[in-house]
């Protein structure tokens, strides 16, 4: 430590962020165990125990939250996280040095605008009066659709947009393992004849394998950590059966109508469950391949 001191000094920001941000407000967990009041604070709030996580779990429209939650993020899971690792194996493929460049470029570039800008892009260019998808379909004599307003289309919406919004900024982790593999391996393996396909298969997809199970078991954590700004800014009245989510509902019952208590035993189970999914899916990695976070 005294050799690198320069370094741990450099850590103490970061670290003080955790402290403050983090752990700090760990302390208020309480709340969940309390009919907590403002005005008396958590010292002089009521104690009621477990009441509060008896009511989330007989409370109906808490359970159709719920299914929303994990219905979308195994849809996000299945869709948007293999998408980088493609869109990774295609750039690689690229010879042409400045299309590549161009091509990384705009793939990146939606992770930096907002969900507001996104979700307002979206939903224009889906717009039935518009949107030109709803032009097309006019144009073939088909009938108009309210992609946004549709329930049987919402989550849909959420899938694709997230796909757009993410799949870039995902294949950055990818491709750096990519630059760290010997050239001299897919030398061997085109001197075995093998193809730009082989070479993927055989070559590329096993470096890959340590970092994708490593991203796996840290997707899994956010089965229930729903995107907010998302889902919050396409939310309609008429999709809520199929779009509201556990982060939306925290909102309207934490912060509109001031349920301090039961939202913060939301929270609270919605935390455990993806602590121990993340400690299951690290187990089944751990037994079932020589890659795990511990």
């Amino acid at each position: 430590m005294a050799r690198y001191k320069e370094y741990y000094i450099m850590l103490i920001p970061g670290i003080l962020f955790f402290l403050i941000f983090c752990y700090a407000p760990m302390y208020g967990l309480v709340i969940a165990f309390q009919d907590y009041y403002p005005l008396k604070g958590i010292q002089g709030s009521k104690w009621v125990g477990m009441k509060h996580f008896i009511r989330l779990f007989s409370d109906p429209f808490f359970l159709t939250v719920l299914k929303n939650t994990i219905v979308i993020s195994i849809y996000k899971l299945l869709v948007c996280f293999p998408a980088p690792i493609i869109l990774c194996l295609a750039l690689n493929e690229i010879k042409n040095l400045p299309f590549k460049k161009v091509a990384q470029s705009l793939s990146y570039l939606p992770h930096f605008v907002s969900w507001v800008v996104v979700s307002g892009i979206i939903i224009e260019f889906l717009s039935p009066t518009r949107g030109p998808i709803n032009m097309l379909l006019q144009s073939l004599g088909l009938d108009t659709i309210f992609f946004v307003g549709k329930p049987e289309y919402f989550r849909g919406v959420l899938v694709v947009s997230d796909l757009w919004k993410s799949i870039g900024w995902g294949s950055i982790v990818y491709l750096a393992a990519v630059t760290a593999i010997d050239p001299t391996l897919y030398e061997a393996a085109e001197i075995d004849g093998a193809g730009r396909i082989q070479k993927i298969i055989h070559v590329t997809l096993p470096a890959l394998a340590p970092i994708v199970t490593v991203m796996l078991i840290m997707e899994s954590g956010k089965i229930l950590n729903d995107s907010f700004q998302q889902v919050y800014n396409f939310l309609t009245p008429a999709t809520y059966s199929v779009g509201d989510v556990i982060s939306t509902f925290v909102y309207r019952m934490g912060i509109q109508n001031m349920q301090y208590s039961f939202t913060t035993a939301v929270d609270l189970f919605k935390n455990i469950v993806s602590f121990a999914l993340v400690m299951l899916t690290n187990y089944a990695a751990r037994k079932t391949s020589d890659y795990a976070l511990w």
